[in-house]
Formats: C-alpha cells, structure tokens, sequence
C-alpha cells in the first residue's frame, strides 16, 4: 500500500487569515508538475485523496486533478491542516487504512503536519523540511503499521 503525502504550492504570503491564503502562479505550475510526476506512479484505479480545507491545499487539489486517475474518494479532512497533530493523524489514517484498504492515500496538506507526519510512519525518519509542492511516496506495510520511502519529488529537483 502506498502513502503520498504532499504539501500544497506556493501560497500567497498575506491573506485576511491563513485559512484563505490563495495559490500563486507559481503554485500553480509547481503543482502541476508534482502532477505530471505522480500520473507516473499513481495508475491505481482505488485509491482516495485528502485534502486539507485551507484554501491553497484546495488548489493545489483542483489544479493537479485533470492530471491523475479519477480517485475513488476526495475528501476534505479537518485535521490536516498547519496545526494538525501528526501523531493523531496517523492513527487515523492507519485505522483508515486497515477499514477501507484503498491501493494508495493521497494527502494534501501543511508544514509542518507533513513532515512531522512522515516521521510517525518511516522508523527513526527526522521530520524532513517540505518544500512547497513536494512529495513523498511512503510503501506503507498494514501488518508492520510502519513504512519506507520509496521516493521524494519537489519540483525545484528530484530527490
């Protein structure tokens, strides 16, 4: 089973909260090739999307969609935006996963949940720092309840 977990596109820096900070340009086309990069791993046909409900992970949703396979499920998660506690999330997800069963989960969401997030899941994984748009594929083992990284893309480089 395989866990993507991405962080949004660059984001306008000032909005009248942090909850409607908008995509820029340049958010836009990063994530559009975040995209292009994962239509090349995710050709399952079950696997579910969420989305943070702040506005630039929206977005970044919307404009990576008309990219990727139609997903079984979109669906906006309340607890993984900026200030989501990782520990909390990845138990849901884990119980998630082991109800449900999708071939992949596709997060979109926040530094820094993501990184934190990434921790709770690969065994002795320093927090890594997101850049905007990147990606980290996770082979996520249901018996385990632990994974491995399989890859990292940012758009500024592969890694």
């Amino acid at each position: 089973m395989r866990i993507y977990i991405m962080r949004h596109g660059e984001a306008e820096s000032f909005a009248k909260n942090d909850q409607s900070r908008a995509l820029t340009l340049q958010g836009q086309a990063q994530s559009q090739q975040a995209a292009q990069y994962l239509a090349e791993y995710l050709t399952e046909s079950e696997f579910t999307v969420w989305v943070s409900p702040y506005l630039r992970a929206q977005q970044t949703w919307q404009t990576m969609e008309a990219s990727l396979p139609t997903p079984q499920q979109i669906l906006t998660q309340q607890d993984i935006t900026p200030y989501g506690n990782a520990e909390s999330v990845a138990e849901y997800i884990k119980a998630y996963l082991n109800i449900e069963k999708p071939e992949s989960l596709l997060l979109v969401s926040h530094l820094p949940l993501v990184g934190y997030l990434a921790a709770e899941f690969v065994p002795n994984l320093v927090p890594p720092m997101f850049q905007t748009s990147t990606i980290i594929a996770l082979d996520y083992d249901l018996v385990m309840e632990s994974a491995t990284i399989a890859w990292q893309f940012s758009p500024s480089h592969r890694l």
